[in-house]
């Protein structure tokens, strides 16, 4: 059961999302692209790139081999380099969380489990939170859920809130990541309404995107959501979780997500307690640039492993 509907206060809040600037949104990113990390400052940010990933598979072919491979590299980036940090999370679907929960081990890792028909968000609340169940049954520790598009496009926003919070009070020892799927989402104006919605709903986190859609975690957009993320904690002092996923592949971009944090939120939210990169490919150019600056050099891309 959803819990009750037709939520004044809800409306209340939708009808104070501010309107985003686009083209002041798009000038404020391009200044920060042009800014760049060197010598111990960009180790330092690799590293903590490093730390913040949730190394992820969502595949219809994966099966446990390709999972139990996946929690070996996020145990062992490059054992060849000593100290390196440990990925945040391993990401996986239900069906995979008790395989990875046992092959981490003690690691510290967590496990994350999409849920909520990901990535349509197309079934019925009672699968939604069948799926759910199942993955913290077998141990999730973190939940990323799909919101439903279509209604929170057909403007059926108490509908969204109630789904979510009703996820909510499943996770009672997991964190929650709230995935909007902003590439199927109209404007600037949405992501704010939505980040807004999500926050007031119980999550934990945002996040961008399933990596399914593009665009995905375009900068414009992961503005917006930390905007929506800056203005809650000047109200409440609640600090909230943000989680770009999809098309982050590439050490430089990582980096830039990192210093549009650090000016927009602060210091506080530069930690995988409050930050993560949604990724399956970012891991290895984070390693392969950390031993260009270790060394001078760059390394083949055939020493670090796929998966």
């Amino acid at each position: 059961m959803l819990p009750p509907r037709n939520n004044p206060d809800l409306l209340s809040l939708l009808a104070k999302s501010p309107a985003i600037d686009q083209t002041g949104s798009i000038e404020r990113v391009a200044r920060i692209q042009t800014r760049s990390l060197k010598g111990a400052a960009k180790l330092q940010g690799l590293r903590m790139a490093l730390s913040m990933i949730d190394l992820t598979t969502l595949e219809g072919k994966d099966t446990p081999g390709k999972v139990r491979q996946l929690c070996f590299k996020a145990q062992h980036l490059h054992d060849q380099t000593p100290d390196l940090p440990k990925v945040a999370a391993v990401c996986v679907y239900p069906s995979m969380v008790g395989v990875a929960k046992k092959a981490l081990g003690d690691s510290g890792i967590k496990v994350a489990s999409v849920s909520t028909a990901f990535p349509s968000g197309q079934a019925p609340f009672s699968v939604k939170k069948d799926d759910t169940l199942f993955a913290l049954e077998n141990g999730a520790d973190e939940i990323d859920m799909v919101i439903s598009r279509g209604r929170f496009l057909a403007g059926d926003y108490q509908f969204v809130f109630d789904e979510i919070a009703a996820i909510k009070e499943l996770c009672t020892s997991a964190r929650l990541k709230v995935i909007f799927e902003t590439g199927e989402l109209d404007s600037l104006d949405q992501v704010r309404k939505i980040s807004d919605l999500a926050i007031a709903a119980g999550a934990d986190f945002i996040k961008t995107s399933t990596g399914k859609i593009q665009p995905a975690a375009t900068f414009p957009v992961v503005l917006t959501m930390l905007g929506a993320i800056k203005d809650h904690f000047d109200k409440t002092g609640q600090m909230i979780g943000m989680k770009p996923a999809g098309g982050i592949s590439s050490a430089k971009l990582a980096l830039q997500h990192l210093l549009l944090v650090k000016e927009v939120l602060g210091e506080a939210w530069l930690t995988n307690e409050w930050y993560r990169f949604g990724a399956s490919s970012l891991a290895n150019d984070l390693l392969l640039q950390y031993q260009k600056q270790l060394t001078g050099k760059y390394q083949s891309a055939a020493y670090f492993s796929i998966d």
